[in-house]
């Protein structure tokens, strides 16, 4: 299986962030004069509310910030992830670390084989290199937020990443109509 499909209610599409040409660093031409005032003139805040939703039926992100949708982040990304109830996603890996911080519901990862229990308010890491999956064990939806340098990793040609399982397909059973916050 090439690509994964995302659920949106209705229609059955590839999920864009592995088929779609991205930008991860972007170049930095011109003046330090040209430069410094781009910086400084670019928005200091993202409202994720104006983000569409990508993903699904189980789990859904958001990327907020990132090299190719910010000219303020060169070497950060962050996305807000929202599970539906007993929802997981993808069975991954990556050579980037990233902290998963989490707002709302628990769960567990599955890293390299090993169980980790995290709840509202734990911040989990991810280590260099792990295979790993997120898993909802809420009977209401999870939210969290993923912190990484995944753009500086990039850059430094550590691309590793590796999908080993895609994200499902169908929805969770009783929750067939699950769809994330608006507000969120």
């Amino acid at each position: 299986m090439a690509d994964t499909t995302e659920f949106d209610g209705k229609n059955e599409v590839v999920w864009e962030r592995w088929a779609k040409k991205r930008t991860f660093v972007r170049a930095l031409e011109g003046t330090y004069g040209e430069l410094k005032e781009e910086l400084y003139s670019q928005p200091r805040i993202y409202k994720t509310s104006d983000l569409n939703w990508k993903g699904g039926p189980q789990s859904f992100g958001k990327k907020v910030i990132n090299p190719q949708a910010n000219k303020i982040a060169q070497s950060i990304e962050a996305h807000v992830d929202v599970y539906a109830p007993r929802g997981y996603g993808q069975t991954h890996g990556h050579m980037n670390s990233a902290v998963f911080f989490v707002l709302k519901g628990k769960g567990h990862d599955i890293h390299d084989g090993r169980r980790l229990d995290w709840e509202a308010g734990d911040a989990l890491i991810v280590e260099n290199a792990c295979v790993h999956q997120h898993l909802s064990d809420s009977d209401d939806e999870t939210y969290v937020l993923v912190l990484k340098a995944k753009p500086l990793f990039l850059f430094m040609h550590m691309i590793f990443q590796k999908m080993v399982h895609y994200p499902p397909t169908e929805p969770v059973e009783g929750y067939e109509g699950f769809s994330p916050p608006e507000n969120l």
